[in-house]
């Protein structure tokens, strides 16, 4: 049985490469974004019995509902909704501004958040459904001058492995995934976003926008063979909570996992000595 799809930050990257994945395995798209212009010409070619265009920012609540309204009136469900939409605010934390922050978190958090609790509701009446969210690496480890990015990452993350315990007995999914470095549009010049401030502390290490800019289109990843990756996994009955996503993903959470395993052991004399007594 094809699935429907529903794919928020469907014009490029990430986005483009799963609604190109859904469409060649003979699914149907409900391809969003803020520019349909955009999100036409990245997709173009397609059927269009096999693909709806639906204008969307996932910042506003209300055109969230508004966009889940319309995929349901042209395909009459939602199989998998994939929270995709974002962008990157880098640079030293201390030169950014709370309206920088306040941003960041109204896209990559709350963009999630309105789209879930737009798209629940259809799948608990479904009592199916598979709702994807693409974290990122960021939001397993952190980096440095990803304070912000990572932070809105990280609390997907939390989100999700929450909520995924208590919509599992609709029938629900949530998977988690964490890709390492693809080549997206995400670190393009006129996507990221950088602080508006600065502090002179800071120069002596060089200016963040010159190391991350370098990483722009050189990243190994595909987007398109990682499209293809969820498309398997939106097949499967029991599919991952979590997909680390490429092989440097794999290289740098395998690490990092391990180190909090063995700051458990190290330090678990002195975590059983905070219990009280009765």
């Amino acid at each position: 049985m094809s699935k429907v799809w529903f794919i928020t930050g469907a014009g490029s990257g990430i986005g483009t490469g799963i609604a190109k994945a859904a469409l060649r395995a003979g699914d149907r798209v409900v391809a969003t974004g803020r520019n349909l212009d955009k999100v036409r010409s990245a997709l173009g070619g397609v059927a269009s019995e096999n693909v709806a265009f639906v204008q969307l920012d996932v910042a506003n609540e209300s055109q969230a509902k508004a966009a889940v309204a319309e995929a349901f009136k042209q395909f009459g469900r939602i199989d998998v909704a994939v929270n995709n939409a974002g962008y990157s605010l880098l640079g030293n934390f201390e030169e950014m501004s709370i309206p920088e922050l306040d941003s960041q978190l109204a896209t990559n958090f709350y963009g999630v958040v309105y789209m879930m609790r737009a798209a629940l509701p259809v799948m608990r009446k479904q009592r199916s459904g598979h709702i994807i969210n693409i974290s990122s690496l960021a939001g397993v480890v952190g980096f440095k001058h990803c304070a912000a990015y990572a932070a809105s990452k990280f609390a997907v993350e939390g989100l999700s492995l929450s909520v995924m315990a208590e919509v599992e007995q609709f029938g629900i999914k949530i998977t988690l995934v964490e890709p390492g470095f693809f080549r997206t549009d995400l670190l393009n010049a006129a996507n990221v976003r950088w602080p508006s401030e600065s502090i002179d502390d800071y120069a002596v290490e060089g200016k963040p926008k010159d190391l991350w800019s370098a990483y722009n289109g050189t990243q190994q990843g595909d987007p398109e063979k990682l499209g293809d990756a969820l498309v398997k996994i939106a097949g499967m009955t029991n599919p991952p909570n979590q997909f680390f996503a490429g092989s440097d993903a794999v290289a740098v959470v395998r690490p990092s996992l391990e180190a909090r395993l063995q700051g458990i052991k190290d330090y678990e004399a002195l975590s059983k000595s905070t219990d009280g007594s009765f």
